[in-house]
């Protein structure tokens, strides 16, 4: 079979994938049922159903309302079936009082206004009493976002631009700019849950040693098969089990730390002191989308915080939605990129940090077979023969089809390259903008 036939029928097999309902459903106080942020109400089919108890997340489920059925009854009883006789059935004693430190939210965004209103007003929806949000307009070339953040957040939201592209640059550009002891960072995609940053932050009141804080993240909706079909891939998100990580005590099960850094969370989620990441020097601004390196930015800076000897907290509790890309084609360019990222920002972390070389080529057969794992081409149809629908945190036995296996091996050999590339470039584009300010300052 032809390269181009095998090709034309994973597209095909792609198309055929059925879209699935995002729905929430709180199972305390008469288990009240929502339609995930930017779904319709739920109705008979498929639905990925996060499950709260308390308002605090701790499952999610894939069940189907039959044609006819009650959803919110139908999905109460699934989730008891399996919340019930689960860990999530022991409660979590709720402080009564919880402490956060200021803090600072960081969003960088370019050209994509719309989205961003909805980001700005769930940030606005908060229940932390003490923040402020900064956007970071990147190498904009209209005036929508500025327009939008003067004419409907003025005096709530800080806007600042940076004229260089690229994520890490954006978010650099954000933590000079940030007031708070802490930063948090988000993107223009996604919707926070109303206290998506309070239970972020709480962990730095907690620990004077946490470095950074990382939280959850779920599909605001499944409407597509290039959606569904990130989502079956393993999505953001890295479960609902808390968890810390020290570098003075190594995880056993871990024994690619602290190099497997994409365990940790992503950059859609994540809060840093604001004095120790600016004490690593911020992120690597040859890295991140929008550079030649295509990503890694926030696994760079999860390392060089671990590597300093600060810790890393992950915590469900804080949870936003984030709005998957919708087409093949972009599915293409996010399996390329997070392959080059992952390569890129290992590149950037032994270019900055050369006394990691050792422990880095002692994990390397390891972490090859890692990345062989991660990028593994599976079926086209999962272990209960439907195609495409979301598997479980971490679990990689859905479908992955060659086309996007081969882009990511692809992009981790172009990684190194890349970042090297996109460093040469930020030389020249410094070099170049000193010499305009010289220029400029003479006239």
């Amino acid at each position: 079979m032809s390269h181009a036939t095998r090709v034309r029928q994973e597209i095909q097999r792609f198309l055929a994938i059925e879209p699935v309902q995002v729905a929430e459903l709180e199972l305390d106080d008469g288990g009240a049922l929502r339609p995930g942020p930017g779904s319709p109400p739920v109705t008979h089919g498929e639905v990925f159903l996060l499950v709260r108890r308390g308002g605090r997340p701790v499952a999610t489920l894939l069940g189907r309302v039959p044609e006819g059925a009650d959803p919110r009854a139908a999905l109460t009883a699934l989730a008891r079936r399996h919340v019930d006789a689960g860990p999530e059935a022991v409660p979590t004693a709720v402080p009564t009082a919880v402490t956060v430190p200021f803090t600072s939210v960081v969003i960088a965004t370019r050209e994509r206004a719309d989205r961003l209103a909805h980001a700005l007003d769930s940030m606005l929806a908060q229940d932390h009493p003490d923040f402020e949000i900064v956007v970071v307009d990147n190498a904009p070339v209209t005036d929508a976002t500025r327009l939008l953040v003067e004419r409907k957040y003025a005096q709530r939201v800080r806007y600042v631009t940076e004229p260089v592209p690229g994520l890490a640059v954006a978010h650099n550009t954000g933590l000079a700019a940030a007031r708070g002891d802490v930063v948090a960072f988000t993107d223009d995609d996604v919707v926070a849950d109303p206290h998506w940053l309070t239970e972020l932050t709480a962990p730095f009141a907690a620990d004077p040693g946490l470095g950074c804080a990382t939280g959850l993240i779920l599909p605001a909706r499944l409407r597509t098969p290039a959606q569904v079909l990130l989502e079956s891939h393993g999505g953001f998100a890295k479960g609902f089990t808390p968890r810390t990580y020290d570098p003075a005590g190594p995880p056993a099960d871990e024994p690619l730390f602290p190099f497997t850094a994409g365990r940790f969370g992503s950059g859609a989620n994540m809060a840093f002191r604001t004095g120790v990441l600016r004490a690593v020097g911020g992120f690597d601004p040859a890295t991140g989308a929008g550079t030649l390196a295509r990503g890694g930015d926030d696994l760079y800076g999860f390392v060089r915080v671990l590597a300093q000897g600060h810790r890393l907290r992950y915590t469900p509790r804080a949870l936003v939605w984030h709005h998957h890309r919708e087409t093949w084609q972009d599915l293409e360019t996010q399996a390329y990129g997070y392959g080059a990222g992952l390569t890129a920002y290992l590149t950037a972390i032994l270019v900055n940090r050369p006394a990691l070389l050792p422990a880095f080529l002692a994990r390397l057969p390891r972490g090859l077979a890692h990345a062989r794992t991660l990028t593994a081409v599976r079926d086209a149809e999962g272990p209960d023969g439907a195609a495409g629908v979301p598997g479980g945190h971490d679990d990689r036995g859905h479908p992955w089809p060659r086309r996007l296996s081969r882009l990511q091996r692809k992009g981790m050999a172009y990684g190194p390259v890349g970042y090297l590339r996109a460093r040469r470039a930020m030389r020249t584009v410094s070099r170049g903008s000193v010499l305009s300010e010289v220029s400029g300052g003479g006239r």
